[in-house]
């Protein structure tokens, strides 16, 4: 039976949330696999008391299909769902980055080695002793990143994440890997496997050295790892947008978060106070040339 979690409908510039309203929904997301086949989830029966249904990464063609009778369907966010085909091996992924990205990276896991005596110290944990090991050393990277003070998305630090993990791990399907200077580790990238496709699921690095691109240079030595494995497939950037996902990915698919909810007059009001907030935030961002608006943007993001 599908089970309905209060989930909230964040009102959010950027990173930042401002408040957020919470309905009772289904969530269907949808996996890399899915996504490529280009086949429309069957949405599971609402229970009781379910507002509705929360479908991620649906493919943007299918969007008009999903929309159901005098429900409410409403487009909270479309994006590109970056992947990278780990068949082809890693020369071969590397040569097809641009010449700037190329000398980019170079660069940057030059001057990361240098300040190790001259080597870079990238470790790669699987086993689920080594996933111990690597969670006690990354929760202390994660608990400076702004991906955890900001968004509360770091890396998880529950029993129950725990005995996830080195689950993954006894069954072959957990990857970890941490970047150290000096002994000490900078960042963290944690990515889980299933059926050839590995999840980029969690990802930080420590706020003093962020003009050294150390998450960059990890990820790229990751992917060394992963092009080397046999099992991989693909490398699944999830959902949203980035610089570093479009540069990585050898492949995307134009996606969307939809809400399909029950007509109630509570779920219309909530959806109209959503689209007005969502519209007047895309008026501001086009103006941000005008000074005024470009300071109010960046004042609420600060905080």
């Amino acid at each position: 039976m599908s089970v309905a979690e209060r989930w909230p409908l964040k009102f959010q510039i950027g990173a930042r949330t401002l408040f957020s309203v919470r309905r009772r929904l289904v969530r269907v997301p949808m996996e890399l696999r899915d996504v490529l086949s280009g086949e429309a989830p069957v949405l599971p029966p609402l229970p009781k008391g379910a507002d509705g249904w929360s479908v991620t990464s649906l493919p943007e063609p299918l969007v008009d299909a999903m929309r159901t009778g005098d429900g409410i369907a409403f487009v909270r966010q479309r994006y590109t769902r970056y992947h990278t085909d780990l068949t082809t091996g890693f020369d071969a992924w590397f040569a097809g980055l641009s010449g700037n990205a190329r000398s980019g990276l170079k660069r940057k896991a030059k001057k990361l080695a240098e300040a190790n005596d001259g080597s870079l110290d990238i470790r790669t944990y699987r086993t689920p002793a080594e996933l111990a090991a690597f969670h006690g050393l990354a929760r202390r990277v994660a608990a400076r990143t702004y991906q955890e003070k900001l968004l509360g998305a770091g890396l998880p630090d529950t029993m129950a994440f725990r005995a996830a993990m080195q689950g993954k791990g006894a069954a072959g399907e957990a990857f970890g890997w941490l970047l150290f200077v000096g002994g000490t580790p900078i960042a963290y990238l944690y990515c889980p496997m299933s059926a050839g496709d590995v999840r980029y699921d969690y990802v930080g690095h420590d706020p003093d050295w962020s003009d050294w691109s150390p998450g960059s240079v990890l990820h790229m030595e990751a992917f060394r790892t992963l092009f080397a494995e046999p099992a991989a497939e693909r490398f699944d950037f999830t959902e949203g947008e980035g610089q570093h996902k479009r540069q990585f990915a050898t492949g995307g698919t134009p996606c969307a978060d939809l809400l399909l909810l029950r007509g109630t007059l509570a779920n219309r009001a909530t959806v109209g106070a959503l689209r007005a907030f969502d519209g007047g935030v895309a008026r501001v961002k086009q103006a941000r040339d005008w000074p005024v608006a470009g300071r109010l943007m960046a004042r609420v993001r600060r905080g």
